[in-house]
């Protein structure tokens, strides 16, 4: 499956283009938990260690975002985030803006989701940071492996990526 969306995305895209997301994202089914497997980490993130990131629709569409991640090890201090979620117009459900600080909005784009709602990535059209998550802790080697070259084929530098650990 993945390599379809490489396939037909890859011809297509570049840096300079806007990053292609997936057709709709059924947001009832997008929020709970995603542990995050791997990233292009935002200075926050960079000694990330048993990351999570939990997403809950509110009654006025907004999504309520909680990252927590422990600093520097499995026995780090425990660090929570809270950015707000906003789905923007687009039909797909699968263009947001996140809020971390008000009234700035970034780019937060679902450019791969599988079928059972278990693995997605997020990117983002600059293509600076990105991030691969999954309902699980781990996710199949091979699956990493087709993630990342989907992620690099859409034009991201994926030596920049780092694994997440993940140990519970």
């Amino acid at each position: 499956m993945v390599w379809v969306v490489v396939m037909s995305i890859s011809a297509c895209s570049s840096s300079g283009q806007p990053l292609a997301t997936v057709e709709y994202v059924d947001l009832d089914r997008f929020m709970g938990s995603w542990y995050v497997i791997a990233n292009i980490p935002t200075f926050l993130e960079k000694d990330a260690y048993n990351a999570v990131e939990t997403y809950e629709q509110d009654a006025d569409g907004s999504i309520e975002t909680t990252f927590t991640y422990r600093k520097g090890g499995f026995d780090g201090a425990r660090k929570k985030y809270t950015p707000r979620g906003f789905v923007g117009d687009d039909p797909s459900n699968a263009v947001w803006g996140m809020r971390f600080i008000w009234p700035i909005k970034a780019d937060y784009r679902i450019i791969y989701l599988d079928k059972d709602y278990s693995v997605t990535v997020i990117g983002r059209n600059k293509r600076d940071y990105v991030w691969i998550m999954a309902r699980e802790p781990h996710i199949d080697d091979e699956l990493f492996r087709q993630l990342t070259s989907f992620i690099e084929s859409v034009g991201y530098d994926t030596d920049k990526m780092r694994t997440v650990p993940q140990q519970w």
